[in-house]
């Protein structure tokens, strides 16, 4: 094969290509038009680079963040602080005296002498003994130690620490989220137990409308008053982006079908809940100028989305992150 040959093989290969993958981006872009674009966007405070538990609503993964004004180690306890090893510097009180202690024991055993190497005989059997004896109560002392100092937050009655949904929450024929269940709680790193009670599972899915609607209005005053500044201002960016393009995305028909508290916890004076919810819409993009649909349809469909919320003192919760699940 001449280079030529090569070179028009290799334009028809690269066409074939993209006149595949053409109709998948436009549909994953016609399927992603509702409110945060189908990105993962927003932050979870110390958690935003932690994945929420599992839940029944949403069984598997969820998507890292694409944006969010958090960075890796801004406000999070990401790496423990250097301990050296157990008997190491910053080791407690094991590591001064018990370190030094327990290694002059065991190298004066190595080499003969230990504690009390300068006596013979029966004393010198005795000092042995001693020896032993103090060397395995320190080892069982520096255990009991570590063990305490590593070990996860006890659980509160009936909660599991943090391993997974804490609440599980139907609507089924009755609808949204508090339907008469009790509080979940969340632990973690620099976090606090939270109760959430059937008036915040009510809160959260009147979020889940209101904000739809104020997308599909491209009311961003309402939508500062329903969500973080942060995601306020993704919301501006994408309607920015539809009203270059003259389309406007409309969802309507919002419907809570499931919905699970993955974890709740609080950080200083910050509340905040993370749930996976699953819903129906209709998601549309129309011309802005002749109203003709130009993506999505008339028809419903669902989606599954893992939703944190954020709440401040004296203040109603808001929409703090938007994460896709896998």
């Amino acid at each position: 094969m001449t280079i030529s040959q090569w070179s028009r093989s290799l334009v028809k290969t690269i066409a074939v290509v993209l006149a595949l993958a053409l109709p998948t981006a436009l549909a994953i872009s016609s399927a992603d038009a509702r409110v945060g674009g189908g990105f993962s966007s927003g932050s979870r405070g110390s958690r935003t680079f932690t994945a929420p538990p599992s839940t029944t609503t949403a069984p598997g993964s969820t998507s890292q963040f694409n944006r969010t004004f958090t960075q890796p180690g801004a406000g999070m306890n990401t790496a423990a602080p250097s301990r050296g090893g157990l008997f190491g510097r910053g080791g407690g009180f094991l590591g001064g005296l018990a370190a030094g202690f327990l290694g002059a024991g065991l190298l004066g055993m190595l080499f003969g002498g230990g504690l009390f190497g300068g006596l013979g005989g029966l004393s010198s059997i005795l000092g042995l003994v001693i020896q032993i004896v103090l060397v395995v109560f320190v080892v069982r002392l520096a255990m009991s130690w570590w063990q305490r100092r590593n070990s996860p937050r006890a659980a509160y009655a009936g909660a599991d620490a943090g391993s997974g949904p804490q609440t599980s929450y139907r609507s089924g024929l009755g609808g949204g989220l508090g339907s008469g269940l009790g509080g979940g709680f969340g632990f973690g790193a620099n976090s606090a137990p939270l109760e959430i009670k059937p008036d915040d599972y009510e809160a959260f899915e009147r979020l889940l409308g209101d904000i739809q609607n104020a997308w599909s209005n491209e009311d961003v005053a309402k939508l500062h008053t329903l969500a973080t500044p942060e995601m306020v201002s993704y919301f501006e960016k994408d309607l920015a982006e539809n009203r270059a393009r003259n389309a406007v995305n409309k969802v309507t028909n919002v419907k809570l079908l499931q919905g699970d508290l993955a974890e709740a916890w609080r950080e200083g004076a910050t509340d905040y809940a993370t749930v996976a919810m699953r819903f129906a819409l209709t998601d549309k993009t129309v011309d802005r100028t002749t109203g003709a649909i130009i993506a999505g349809s008339e028809q419903p469909s669902e989606v599954t989305e893992v939703w944190t919320f954020a709440r401040r003192p004296g203040s109603p919760w808001e929409l703090s992150a938007i994460q896709q699940t896998n």
